[in-house]
């Protein structure tokens, strides 16, 4: 493995060596996160023996005409905390080679893809969960006409430094129905429909069960535009896939997505539904938490961006979930009432996620247990248990052509025993008010003002923040925050998390340095999670691009 590593290495540079002589381009980014810690009891943040801890990493891309390489290099000596030590180590990982032309995109090595909504595939990176599930193999890419997409790949993916056991192979088939047939070029109502297939293939090695070793799903999708309004959908199908995540029941896995748009100037509105039911798909089935992925299933809920708001951020539950997002935006003219000199614009966001309705099979008595069908659902009927609620209210009003403020106000239910799998903690209900003052003080001197407040009577109980960060544009940013749990039961825990960061940035360049305390909790984006364990100490990131 080590040799096929360095022979790619040498001809990657010597491509780009070649290629440059006739006026190719190289380019790519670079990024260091670094932290030394403090062993902190009264927080819970541990001893660590390294002191210091650093995720890094860099991209190398070259292109010259239809052709393109690249590699990524990274480094984790060791992770920081919170990310998985399975990276700890250094390597090159990602490795591609590619080559387009005359509708034709090939790609060798490593690549990410999507297909459709992506609830049947999509492999991606998002680095602040550590999640990677890149693939390795060979992706085709074809356009025969306009209009049409056909795209084919096989491959295994990325778990940390090695790749895991499983084989995936899919294709995918999208076509513009306005753009493919002469006679609706210039209809008023657009069309594109979309299909794939997507199997795994792994070994059965299990002593007690008979496991299906090639898994195949397919999917369908519609997407639809006519004047303001929108219309998307897709629907898959998975057949029996019995795993560690689903305790190893015999049932086929369903997901259909919906979204409704309707959109004019200043005013908007979207509907969105989902159901998902046993359509957790992984390259290994005895892999967990976010390993291995094959596919992506949204959360359908507002990611937010305030602290005290995202302190508890919703899971998709790919075993079972019926949701829906609703989302309304307005904006209030200017000299209207409540609009002022400037204008206002005004959010409304409501997002619910309820259980699936469960039967018992005729064979058992007991729901989801090993061996069997696990259970029976009705497709339309909703479950109940409810699993998260999020209603928020976000306005926005320029006082002045110096001052602009964003009120938000949150109110979320959230059903700890499923979403974080901690049974004995109950549901929690919380009410969270945010004020943000932006003051531009002249052209490159600006002052922004976070204050915020959670109140519940569950968990830790109620918290308030206060933000404040200076910027002298373009070049230095002074921020820091209190976030204080006043409401802790224990007095020894009503504790101040103080974080103060200076940052500068020239040109391509950031180099940030800072110091705080960091709380334990989990940190999600699109219904992706990952655990983040307390911390104390200093933390320093540089990132650069060229």
């Amino acid at each position: 493995m080590k040799k096929k590593l360095l022979l790619f290495i040498f001809y990657f540079f010597l491509a780009a060596y070649c290629f440059a002589q006739s006026g190719g381009a190289l380019h790519g980014n670079f990024q260091l996160d670094a932290q030394y810690y403090r062993p902190d009891s009264l927080i819970g943040a541990p001893d660590v023996k390294e002191k210091m801890l650093m995720n890094g990493f860099a991209n190398f891309i070259y292109e010259s005409g239809n052709f393109s390489a690249g590699l990524r290099y990274e480094s984790y000596l060791n992770p920081l905390l919170g990310f998985d030590p399975r990276y700890t180590g250094s390597g090159i990982p990602y490795r591609f080679l590619r080559y387009n032309n005359d509708g034709l995109d090939v790609t060798v090595g490593n690549f990410y893809e999507q297909f459709g909504s992506g609830i049947l595939l999509r492999s991606y990176e998002e680095r602040g969960l550590g999640l990677d599930n890149a693939f390795e193999g060979l992706r085709i890419a074809y356009t025969p006409r306009p209009g049409i997409t056909l795209k084919a790949l096989a491959g295994k993916q990325r778990l940390y430094f090695a790749l895991g056991p499983g084989i995936v192979r899919g294709a995918d088939a999208e076509v513009s129905l306005n753009e493919t047939f002469k006679k609706m070029a210039d209809a008023k109502t657009r069309i594109i429909l979309g299909g794939s297939f997507v199997s795994k293939f792994q070994k059965d090695e299990d002593p007690i069960y008979i496991l299906p070793e090639n898994v195949g799903a397919g999917s369908g999708r519609i997407n639809i535009q006519r004047g303001n309004y929108s219309l998307n959908a897709e629907y898959a199908h998975k057949i029996n896939d019995p795993s560690f995540n689903n305790s190893f029941i015999y049932k086929d896995g369903e997901a259909l997505i919906v979204n409704l748009g309707y959109s004019k100037p200043g005013f908007g509105f979207t509907l969105a539904g989902k159901r998902i039911d046993n359509m957790n798909f992984r390259s290994d089935r005895s892999a967990s938490v976010n390993d291995l992925l094959i596919n992506y299933l949204p959360a359908m809920t507002r990611n937010h961006t305030y602290a005290l708001c995202a302190l508890y951020p919703y899971a998709t539950q790919p075993n079972g979930e019926m949701g829906m997002q609703a989302e309304l935006f307005l904006k209030i003219k200017p000299q209207k009432p409540l609009g002022g000199k400037y204008g206002t614009d005004v959010a409304f966001n409501y997002s619910r996620a309820n259980s699936i309705d469960r039967t018992t099979p005729s064979d058992t008595n007991v729901i989801g247990v090993s061996g069997t069908e696990g259970y029976r659902s009705d497709f339309l009927k909703v479950g109940d248990q409810l699993y998260f609620e999020d209603f928020n209210v976000e306005v926005t009003h320029k006082f002045s052509s110096k001052v602009k403020g964003i009120f938000d106000y949150v109110y979320i239910v959230y059903n700890k025993d499923v979403i974080q799998g901690s049974p004995g903690y109950g549901t929690f209900y919380t009410h969270t008010g945010v004020a943000e003052i932006i003051w531009k003080i002249t052209s490159k001197k600006t002052l922004r003002t976070e204050a915020q407040h959670l109140f519940t009577r569950y968990d830790k109980k109620s918290w308030a923040m206060l933000l404040e960060e200076f910027t002298i544009a373009p070049y230095w940013s002074i921020a820091a925050f209190d976030m204080y749990n006043y409401g802790n039961d224990d007095p020894d825990h009503r504790i101040h998390y103080f974080t103060g960061t200076v940052t500068f940035t020239k040109n391509a360049n950031r180099f940030s340095l800072g110091y705080g305390k960091q709380r334990a909790g989990i940190v999600c984006v699109g219904g992706v999670c990952r655990t983040v364990p307390a911390s104390n100490g200093i933390i320093f990131s540089v990132s650069s691009s060229f």
